[in-house]
């Protein structure tokens, strides 16, 4: 007998807005299956103005009430049992925030949960990794956001730190990262890492899997350093007309793709990892499985 229920996640995030559609598939004894029935993604570059400005513009303000609409309809036509929606750095770091999550939830229904940094990486880090995280190993989990950068360490098959950096491919646009914040992550980083002796990294991020995906690897394959390295030196000399044309890129991935790169060469340059795996999991993802492990534990508090 199986129980299938459809689940969903709102990831407002500094360079876009997306929607996660999961059908979840319980089975009698048997590992629970989550399968992505939809994704969609709106362009809503909010870093690029709250961190220049300290706030959301009544324009973006409109269309995230436009975007959070059409979510609600799409997971009311779903049939969506469980859903939460998270607003990372943009949001949190707007002046107007609150107030723009407060009239999203009176026009739309939906309510948002403004994260810090450390929650998100929590959050993410709660992602299944067990075809990845194998107890004899050591991972360093590497997530990369318009306004953030979010690090968490594995090994012997548990979460041993994490910690939440602002290094993001938005606010590298915007030159507003400054030296003193690349030398906490690096002194961070080799810190934590210098009692293992071998290292592997995990990429998260729009950007490390469009890279992945252009690599031609098999799934469950890693990119090599060299070959991440090659690649940063093919995007950064081509112009960004000529990532859209010739790389077939987004217009809204084409800019970001360098600063992106170059976060994931430093994180595995200064931990001396050789190899980068990229299993296309993030936020989104984490959002599901923490609503799904809530249900699981609220069951088994009736029972």
């Amino acid at each position: 007998m199986l129980n299938i229920e459809k689940y969903g996640a709102v990831d407002i995030g500094s360079n876009a807005i997306r929607l996660l559609i999961v059908t979840v598939v319980e089975q009698e004894r048997k590992d629970t299956i989550f399968k992505k029935t939809s994704l969609v993604r709106v362009p809503i570059r909010l870093g690029a103005e709250v961190f220049l400005d300290g706030k959301i513009s009544e324009c973006n303000a409109k269309r995230m009430v436009e975007a959070m609409t059409a979510f609600r309809l799409l997971m009311n036509t779903h049939g969506i049992k469980r859903y939460r929606a998270c607003a990372t750095s943009a949001m949190r770091e707007a002046s107007n925030g609150i107030q723009i999550a407060e009239n999203i939830k009176n026009e739309s229904g939906i309510s948002i949960d403004i994260i810090d940094g450390e929650d998100e990486a929590e959050i993410i880090a709660s992602t299944d990794l067990k075809s990845l995280i194998e107890d004899d190993k050591v991972f360093l989990y590497v997530d990369v956001g318009g306004g953030s950068t979010e690090l968490t360490i594995f090994a012997n098959g548990k979460n041993i730190v994490s910690k939440s950096f602002k290094i993001g491919t938005v606010r590298l646009l915007e030159n507003l990262v400054e030296d003193s914040i690349w030398d906490e992550m690096k002194l961070w980083i080799k810190k934590e890492t210098k009692d293992f002796q071998k290292i592997s990294m995990i990429g998260s991020g729009g950007n490390i899997n469009t890279i992945f995906k252009k690599s031609g690897k098999k799934i469950g394959a890693p990119l090599s350093y060299l070959y991440l390295s090659s690649y940063y030196k093919k995007i950064k000399s081509l112009s960004y007309d000529e990532r859209i044309t010739e790389l077939d890129m987004n217009p809204d991935r084409a800019d970001v793709v360098i600063p992106a790169t170059r976060i994931y060469l430093s994180a595995m340059k200064w931990s001396k990892s050789k190899n980068v795996f990229v299993p296309k999991i993030g936020l989104s993802d984490g959002i599901i499985k923490s609503l799904y492990n809530e249900k699981v534990a609220a069951e088994m508090e009736v029972n």
